[in-house]
């Protein structure tokens, strides 16, 4: 009776378990997929790839809107690379234009997501695929889903044009601004994109933080000296530093 009672237990704990990792990988609800979203500007561009980036809060994450004009492509795999893995990326506010204009829901697609991507499967592979995400406070990463033109805006007052505090990834664009925000275009992208940017308020507190450590710096610097100063004078006061000349065989000054 026991050994029954034991393995009704584990049964029961072997269920829970299949039940739960089918619930955190079950997938993207309908409410995220149709959530409220706008993406009539970055229909407007003429990459094949636009995508808009909002910054972040002090503590809190940025987020990204994209829209992939898809040339023959009807499904695509999204995923961020980490360190070990590739991760699913978590989408919401999903729309799907087919060539005529008409507009559907995320929910009205076909949306599967595991533990490494989210697949989205549209009905005609020439239309146009829109969606948001997460992105960093300071950074951007995002694989190339598609080959094409890309144009990547930034937030406003940012930029990635200072080596110590930007950097872009891959090479070969152009940089314009526009309503104060950095814009950037390739005329084709195959790999990952990869930007770090800053605010442009970061430069000049930089430098007055610079500034003031080696203002403090100098200031430490010229008291030790005058600390020193003082000691070899006071030294040469009590005829501690004074020189013996070698060829004076007599008593040193102050013993004759």
């Amino acid at each position: 009776m026991n050994r029954r009672l034991v393995l009704a237990v584990l049964a029961v704990f072997l269920l829970a378990g299949t039940a739960g990792c089918l619930g955190f990988f079950g997938g993207i609800s309908d409410e995220q997929l149709d959530q409220n979203a706008s993406y009539d500007d970055l229909r407007d561009s003429e990459a094949d790839v636009a995508v808009d980036v909002e910054g972040g809060g002090i503590i809190s994450d940025g987020e990204f809107r994209a829209v992939y004009d898809l040339n023959d492509t009807e499904e695509l795999s999204l995923y961020r690379s980490q360190l070990y893995r590739d991760e699913a990326l978590d989408i919401r506010g999903v729309r799907y234009w087919y060539p005529n204009g008409t507009e559907v829901t995320g929910s009205e697609l076909e949306v599967e997501q595991d533990r490494s991507s989210t697949q989205v499967r549209v009905p005609d592979g020439n239309g146009t695929l829109a969606f948001s995400g997460d992105a960093g406070r300071r950074t951007f990463q995002l694989p190339a889903y598609v080959e094409g033109s890309y144009e990547v805006t930034l937030p406003e007052g940012h930029r990635t044009s200072n080596f110590l505090f930007g950097d872009v990834s891959p090479g070969g664009y152009e940089r314009e601004i526009v309503d104060d925000r950095e814009r950037l275009t390739w005329e084709s992208v195959d790999s990952p994109l990869s930007l770090r940017y800053y605010q442009t308020r970061d430069i000049p507190l930089f430098a007055g933080l610079i500034g003031a450590v080696v203002l403090l710096g100098g200031a430490g610097i010229a008291y030790y000296y005058r600390q020193i100063k003082r000691l070899q004078e006071k030294r040469e006061e009590m005829g501690f530093d004074i020189d013996i000349d070698d060829s004076d065989d007599g008593p040193p000054p102050g013993m004759r």
